[in-house]
């Protein structure tokens, strides 16, 4: 699929020998509005993250709360294979948080953008650098791992950024972070960027991207194609406003598309993307990408055939590659290749006949704007093996009509034995009415009873398909079930009725 990836490589890429996952889901995810994680929540998803085998965890800041502190010395207490990292401003308190909280990784930030210097710092260069230094200087002198950030350095001078990586540097700084605090970033700015710190620094570089314009993962993956030792992600992007650079997008693209194994496993990407989202009830667009519910949905007749035949025809990766599902849609779409498919996955066997009025009601009703589930496509197909071999008598049309001083009245057109009769009458409600109109236009051949009704929605929702059952009895103790799908209640029963009526007259006849 990607065949001269390794060539591309070679040619045109300056990649690091490791690429690092540091995963801010529960620092800078957790900030999402909305969003407030337990200190076992947080658990749970730092176990799961270990598990699939991220390289770092930032589990808070935990200056901020005494709570931040408790959760951060017990997912550290865990001795997960995840390096667990704390956040601090380039105070010393902050950094003795996370000492307290018994961590030995550090993720230290300063604003260095004129924006963050003059309007929230009110700090010149000069004192901004010194904070900076010694803030480092402290975390050092208790052996941590120090991660040095500029904050909203993708606004910051460029010459005052090398500046200040330099001399964090000098002061033991052990990763430089570039964050783009508000994500303005275009691929071709990251690129200059980046290639030009790769070029004048030896230390590791990670990079910090958010989402307002939808480039995060575009420019998170710029940055590692010149060079970049770190990409900050989330699961399922979330983050402070659009959200961060997406967990799931960067490691199956990095897998994928360049051939790059960061040892996460994929296959469970889609169970955490899943779980995040209920604990934070943060539900992912269908069409979110690797995780969202269409990323491997295909309704179209000429796509699904394709992939009927090979999934590479429309699919970049297999589904099982991030522990997701291939699925089939039925709608105004669907062509016959997709139906079989769904037919043989349930085992239901259709004469050519029948398949021809289940297909022609999957394509109607997707005319009508209706997605057809496969609680749907079962109903259907159940209800029309079910239904009666011979139609003595057809539905052609019907009229309703009800108000607050009328009793409803339904004007039912039926055809029986080919001729074509009408008859309107009353009942307590539309379907009462409609049946008594049925009763009253069959009467010469039969009398009818109805001894059962019931009725259920298939599926959720307002636009669900109603399934109308019913037994009918004939005066000479004959019996019969009678079945019907319609996004309309009342024509759902009015067939269900005359399907238990045709069973009736083949009765009689046998």
């Amino acid at each position: 699929m990607y065949s001269n990836i390794e060539n591309l490589k070679k040619e045109n890429m300056n990649l690091a020998d490791k690429i690092y996952i540091f995963d801010t889901t529960l620092r800078d995810g957790e900030q999402t509005p909305g969003v407030a994680l337990t200190v076992d929540e947080k658990i749970q998803i730092a176990q799961k993250l270990s598990k699939i085998g991220v390289d770092k965890i930032e589990v808070g800041f935990p200056a901020s709360s005494k709570g931040e502190i408790e959760s951060a010395k017990k997912i550290k207490s865990l001795d997960l294979d995840s390096k667990i990292v704390g956040l601090a401003r380039t105070v010393k308190e902050d950094i003795d948080a996370v000492v307290d909280a018994d961590l030995e990784y550090i993720h230290t930030f300063i604003g260095t953008s004129p924006l963050h210097r003059n309007f929230k710092l009110k700090m010149s260069k000069e004192q901004v650098i010194q904070r900076a230094v010694e803030a480092i200087d402290y975390a050092k002198e208790y052996g941590l791992t120090v991660e040095f950030s500029a904050e909203d350095a993708t606004r910051t001078e460029r010459d005052f950024l090398f500046k200040i990586f330099n001399e964090a540097i000098g002061a033991g700084a052990d990763f430089l972070d570039v964050p783009d605090t508000v994500g303005v970033l275009t691929p071709v700015i990251t690129h200059e960027i980046i290639t030009d710190l790769r070029n004048n620094f030896k230390t590791p570089i990670s990079v910090h991207f958010h989402n307002d314009f939808g480039l995060a993962t575009a420019n998170t993956l710029t940055a590692i194609e010149c060079g970049a030792n770190q990409a900050h992600v989330t699961v399922n992007g979330m983050g402070e406003r659009t959200g961060n650079t997406s967990l799931e997008e960067i490691v199956v693209t990095l897998h994928a598309a360049y051939g790059i194994n960061v040892n996460v496993d994929t296959t469970q990407l889609y169970s955490l993307s899943e779980f995040v989202g209920r604990l934070t009830g943060i539900k992912m667009p269908v069409n979110k990408p690797i995780v969202g519910a269409n990323a491997f949905a295909h309704e179209s007749g000429i796509h699904v055939h394709g992939i009927l035949n090979n999934s590479s025809t429309y699919e970049p990766i297999s589904p099982d590659l991030v522990g997701h599902k291939r699925k089939i849609v039925l709608g105004k779409h669907t062509g016959a290749n997709a139906l079989k498919s769904k037919l043989k996955e349930y085992n239901i066997e259709l004469n050519d006949e029948q398949f021809k009025r289940v297909f022609n009601q999957i394509k109607s009703l997707g005319d009508k704007g209706k997605c057809i589930t496969d609680h749907d496509l079962i109903a259907i197909a159940t209800i029309e093996l079910g239904s009666a071999r011979e139609k003595r008598i057809e539905l052609i049309g019907l009229g309703l009509a009800s108000g607050a001083v009328v009793s409803p009245t339904a004007t039912v057109k039926l055809k029986i034995d080919g001729e074509i009769k009408e008859a309107a009458s009353t009942g307590v409600g539309p379907v009462d009415a409609s049946i008594n109109a049925i009763r009253n236009l069959i009467q010469d051949s039969m009398d009818v009873e109805l001894e059962e009704y019931n009725i259920e929605a298939i599926t959720g929702g307002t636009d669900a398909l109603a399934e109308v059952f019913v037994i009918t009895s004939d005066s000479k103790g004959n019996k019969s079930m009678g079945r019907s799908t319609n996004e309309d209640i009342v024509m759902a029963s009015i067939l269900a009725v005359l399907d238990s009526i045709n069973k009736l007259f083949l009765i009689q006849n046998e």
